[in-house]
């Protein structure tokens, strides 16, 4: 997942078949869904689709980079809010953009792992490109670390640690929802399962009653 990474928003008839294959692979998963399928969706003959993508694979990549953008603007940007608002109100905005993104491309993703061959290529695909989801940490974490050094994050915490416990319970939070039903969860009954996961992360990342004020 690298900002650098992302193609420019699709426009036109390539919008239209990312939306179609998004539809699809949404209601038949990607075993099912076909690039003829896909492009009968879209309005346009197969050999349109082949145009604008080399095959079905390329395409899933295209929803997953549709997808992408809101997550990544928020954790490009989430360094140099250091020593701004405070931790709480920075984090539960990620954790808010990551449950969102899990929500959307966990349904489409989990159909690689299925196919290991499949899978293989879309990693080569991410790699070639920079992208993966492990380049979400690498903000989160300099984020934390910028905090700590301003005194508002507790000089022994973890940053690599926290920042995966707050992502990681964000994506299982979402792989159980999807899985058992929103009836199973914990958090069932309360409003904001973001804000209630980051109050529980901040009690150990606090430094203790004198964390210091923002920046105006």
């Amino acid at each position: 997942m690298n900002e650098h990474s992302l193609s420019p928003p699709p426009t036109g008839t390539r919008a239209q078949l990312v939306d179609a294959a998004e539809r699809v692979l949404r209601a038949k998963g990607l075993a099912r869904a076909t690039t003829k399928e896909i492009a009968r969706e879209a309005g346009y003959a197969e050999g349109t689709l082949y145009l604008h993508f080399a095959d079905k694979l390329d395409l899933v990549r295209a929803v997953h980079e549709k997808l992408l953008p809101a997550f990544v603007e928020v954790v490009r940007h989430l360094p140099e809010r250091a020593g701004t608002g405070s931790v709480q109100g920075n984090l539960t905005e990620l954790a808010h953009g990551a449950l969102r993104l899990y929500r959307d491309l966990t349904p489409l993703g989990s159909s690689l792992f299925a196919d290991p061959e499949l899978l293989r290529r879309f990693r080569a695909l991410l790699a070639e490109r920079g992208g993966g989801p492990h380049r979400a940490w690498e903000p989160v974490v300099a984020y934390l670390e910028a905090e700590q050094a301003l005194g508002r994050v507790a000089p022994e915490a973890d940053p690599a640690a926290a920042t995966l416990l707050l992502l990681g319970a964000c994506q299982q939070l979402v792989f159980v929802e999807l899985m058992s039903g929103p009836e199973t969860l914990p958090f069932h009954d309360r409003p904001d399962p973001a804000a209630e996961l980051v109050a529980t992360l901040l009690a150990g990342l606090s430094p203790g009653p004198n964390e210091m004020e923002p920046r105006p």
